[in-house]
């Protein structure tokens, strides 16, 4: 197949091309610095000449968003809503104007857009969207928003030949460096892997052979379409979640952190602390009810295996570390 990634570049887009490529697939990649063979020049706005990479493929599968690992300024949520919207909206018009449309378009979307709850998981069918939640910073609604409105770019594109399925996706994990199990596997080692805030809130993930697994499937399957999760069937608590990483690496502790501590941290990282505090407890309830059986299912086995791939990774070299504007957010959801 052929196989067009919008905003491959990121650690989503390193993963799936290499396994798709592994698998005998032709792999084009559009990105704002193209370098390598197969990459290719678009701005994520505006059609252009990698257009006529899409008309003719079968897959296209689009990344493309601001990184979310910044601190949400006005100024940064604003370019996470614009990239997003505007690079589904741009893919929309490039599949409609295609001679030969692809098949299937996988828009990259985020667990995100489901309610910070405790007491129940959020599938498709009965989740609760988030942006109406008590009791927490007013300005998590706008990351629900973007998260709606990516949705809807894909949605109100007119593609009548072309099936489309929005990836609700949580926190892809893989040993890469620079991805998110990377950072959070450089925190258990310093000892400060220990519960945020309580640590009760929920952490969605997926492992990342499940992740390539689950988006061949969803190539396959054409009957399915609209949103999809993309998370492994079984999310736990924070304080679970890093005692489960500590114990694969080997770490007998971690220090607990205040949400101040927190708020702290995330200064001086140049995040947020969205990320470390919005209970996530997302379930893939349309992937388990087609058949979709996961390899890894359960968090300390999926621990073990890719802190031990870890440590056999060579040292990657600078350029090895590029991450666009259009990397995939995989540390959204």
């Amino acid at each position: 197949m052929k196989i067009v990634i919008p905003g491959g570049t990121g650690q989503v887009g390193t993963v799936l091309k290499r396994a798709l490529t592994a698998a005998g697939h032709e792999v084009l990649i559009l990105t704002r610095l193209p370098v390598r063979e197969g990459e290719i020049a678009w701005d994520g706005e505006t059609l252009g000449p990698w257009a006529d990479a899409v008309d003719g493929s079968d897959v296209v599968i689009n990344l493309a968003g601001r990184s979310v690992s910044c601190r949400y300024t006005p100024v940064n949520l604003k370019a996470m809503m614009d990239s997003r919207v505007n690079s589904a909206r741009v893919v929309g018009e490039a599949i409609a104007a295609a001679a030969r449309p692809p098949r299937v378009w996988l828009q990259m979307s985020t667990a995100t857009v489901y309610a910070h709850r405790y007491d129940a998981p959020n599938d498709e069918a009965t989740g609760v969207l988030g942006g109406a939640e008590p009791d927490v910073p007013g300005y998590w609604t706008y990351s629900v928003d973007i998260a709606k409105a990516w949705e809807r770019a894909q949605d109100g594109a007119r593609t009548p030949h072309t099936r489309k399925v929005a990836l609700r996706s949580a926190m892809v994990m893989s040993p890469d460096r620079g991805g998110v199990f990377d950072v959070l596997l450089w925190l258990a080692r310093l000892g400060l892997g220990g519960p945020v805030a309580g640590g009760a809130q929920y952490v969605s993930w997926i492992h990342e052979r499940d992740f390539v697994r689950a988006v061949d499937f969803l190539i396959g399957r054409e009957d399915l379409d609209g949103p999809v999760n993309l998370a492994a069937p079984n999310p736990v608590p924070q304080r679970e979640f890093m005692r489960d990483l500590r114990a694969a690496r080997g770490v007998p502790a971690g220090l607990p952190a205040t949400k101040a501590m927190a708020e702290l941290g995330a200064f001086v990282l140049r995040s947020d602390t969205e990320l470390l505090l919005k209970s996530r407890r997302v379930v893939p309830g349309r992937l388990l009810a087609e058949g979709f059986a996961f390899e890894h299912a359960l968090w300390p086995d999926a621990a073990r295996e890719l802190v031990r791939r870890r440590r056999d990774l060579a040292p990657r070299g600078r350029d090895e570390r590029r991450r666009g504007q259009d990397a995939p957010v995989a540390r959204a959801s």
